[in-house]
């Protein structure tokens, strides 16, 4: 069973404390203070490892946590940093972050900082000045980032083949290849997608063979939705179509509703290049076959002027090809793998990038400044109706969780940081007064 969905929780390492020391020797009466850095925290690392083929090791673990830092010591000894955590997961894994952030680990190789370790807190030795000669008080390390992540996989194949149910794409992939699907006479005999290759020349194509799609599978219908997601990244379609379906139905409606449902999943999907294979062509006569053939090219390929075309041939070259094909004689296969040949780009392209970017010419830039804004205050002062005043936002909530409220030296120097990011002049233009309650990051306390 091919595991193409996650959900993994991920946590870095805490950053380890600083240390709280002074220099105590025989003979060195002023040592004065000595207490080493905490270590950084470790991140979580997702690394793309071909080795891997689907995503079934999340499904027995789904927690991952990355080692803290060490804590500081005295002597001026920094505490080590935490050791990364690497996690392995296939080519074509789309991970989605808890704040949306969206990463695509295609080429085996790339990685990713899904978390990032939390920073070690600084020992009472930073905080030495001429006037605080012996501060007794140090910062404490922050948390690492957590959270639920969301693992998809997308399979990376060239060709992708889809159809109706019972539409033959198994018995195909299974002639064109070496691969094994079950095959069966009844739908839905393909319950995940399976892939093959084959030998063009000196290069190979993957061709996945995606579960049966019906009428509203974009919409979550039937097994075809599960699976829609693993034709993003193929470069070539090739819609399988029976020929004389034995439940009765139009094979031209069978062909509206895959290409409808396609197009409702993702509008880059129609615009794909196309092969029709009309398949089992064994269980009608030769005429029959030739005739919905040419009655499928004139429709997928109406006439076009010369100069839209002019390449040198005789012919204007079909948009989509149409072949009759047959997985039980093998009438057709022979072409339909030329054709792939053909139509497959040779540069990788997964997603739909046929040709890889160029390199920018560096030398050849102009020259050019780079203007920055000026960074925002980063919080905001609100008196609620009990009033309490509230300060909000990232860098004071910070500064709270690194240091100790109950040590007296070091609130004072939470409060001089405080007056420098202009904090307490934003409480008294909001009317604050001595001694009343202010509350930072859901601590209440009185700032004189």
């Amino acid at each position: 069973m091919l595991f193409d969905r996650a959900r993994i929780f991920v946590q870095a390492g805490a950053g380890g404390d600083g240390c709280l020391s002074f220099r105590r020797e025989a003979h060195v009466p002023h040592g004065g203070p000595d207490g080493g850095d905490g270590g950084r925290g470790g991140a979580v690392i997702l690394r793309c490892d071909d080795s891997k083929r689907d995503l079934q090791s999340f499904k027995r673990s789904a927690h991952y946590k990355a080692p803290r830092g060490g804590h500081g010591q005295g002597a001026q000894r920094h505490g080590a940093d935490g050791d990364d955590l690497v996690v392995s997961v296939p080519p074509g894994t789309q991970i989605t972050a808890w704040d949306g952030t969206v990463h695509d680990l295609v080429v085996p190789g790339t990685s990713v900082t899904i978390a990032g370790g939390g920073s070690g807190g600084r020992g009472n030795r930073v905080f030495a000045t001429a006037t605080r000669q012996a501060p007794r008080f140090r910062e404490r390390g922050l948390e690492g980032q957590e959270g639920w992540i969301q693992l998809e996989l997308k399979l990376l194949a060239d060709v992708g083949l889809v159809g109706l149910p019972n539409a033959g794409k198994s018995s195909l992939l299974s002639r064109l290849t070496r691969a094994d699907p079950k095959v069966a006479s009844y739908p839905f005999t393909t319950l995940e997608p399976m892939l093959g290759t084959i030998e063009d020349g000196d290069r190979q194509l993957i061709i996945a063979d995606i579960p049966g799609l019906i009428e509203g599978a974009s919409d979550g219908a039937g097994l075809g939705h599960d699976f829609l997601a693993h034709v993003e990244r193929t470069r070539l379609l090739v819609h399988v179509l029976d020929l004389a379906p034995l439940d009765g139905s139009d094979p031209e409606e069978n062909f509206a509703v895959i290409e409808a449902e396609l197009a409702a999943h993702d509008e880059r999907l129609a615009a794909l290049p196309r092969i029709l294979a009309l398949s089992k062509a064994d269980l009608v006569t030769p005429e029959f076959a030739e005739e919905a053939r040419a009655r499928w090219h004139a429709k997928l390929n109406p006439p076009r002027e010369r100069e839209e075309w002019e390449i040198g041939g005789e012919n204007p070259p079909d948009d989509v090809p149409v072949l009759v094909t047959s997985s039980a004689t093998r009438l057709g296969l022979d072409e339909l793998s030329k054709e792939l040949g053909r139509r497959v780009p040779i540069t990788p392209g997964w997603g739909g990038a046929d040709v890889a970017p160029e390199t920018a010419d560096v030398a050849g830039l102009a020259e050019h400044r780079t203007f920055r804004p000026a960074a925002g205050r980063g919080y905001t002062v609100e008196q609620g109706e009990d009033g309490v005043f509230r300060v909000t936002g990232d860098a004071v909530e910070t500064l709270l969780a690194r240091h100790d409220i109950d040590n007296e030296e070091s609130m004072e120097h939470v409060e001089h940081r405080l007056r420098r990011m202009g904090v307490i002049a934003a409480l008294d233009a909001a009317g604050f007064v001595s001694g009343d309650d202010v509350e930072i990051a859901g601590i209440l306390f009185e700032l004189d």
